[in-house]
């Protein structure tokens, strides 16, 4: 099995559109270990809401995005740590200043958050102060 792979941004309006099943939700999850907690953060509702659905269950296109938004950053954080899952997670909950002191996953409740955390994962890649 080959190792998923970013999507580029039209790939993810195109996915977002279609809506995401809820099954995708526990593969993202699991590809760190993201509590459902935090995942339902990301996508903007809540752990109860999230579990009433149903695996074969599709989300709005801004639940959707999110999802997609959020795989994405992930495998760019695994990909710039090399795989480490744990300190992935570490990176996620640990606040950083250039984030004005918030940790990568306070932001994910706005799209505009999701960049900010990738745009720190870009200036790892590149050895440029984060």
């Amino acid at each position: 099995m080959t190792a998923p792979t970013r999507l580029s941004p039209f790939n993810v309006i195109s996915s977002s559109r279609q809506g995401a099943l809820r099954s995708q939700v526990d593969e993202v999850a699991a590809l760190v270990g993201l509590t459902d907690k935090e995942m339902a953060y990301a996508l903007s509702m809540t752990p109860r809401n999230l579990h009433r659905l149903k695996d074969d269950q599709r989300f709005s296109v801004d639940a959707s995005e999110r999802l997609l938004l959020l795989k994405n950053l992930l495998l760019h954080a695994l990909d710039t740590f090399e795989g480490r899952k744990a300190t992935v997670l570490q990176w996620l909950r640990t606040p950083i200043r250039e984030l004005a002191n918030q940790a990568p996953i306070q932001l994910l409740d706005t799209v505009t958050g999701f960049g900010l955390a990738d745009d720190v994962l870009g200036r790892l890649d590149y050895g440029l102060p984060a």
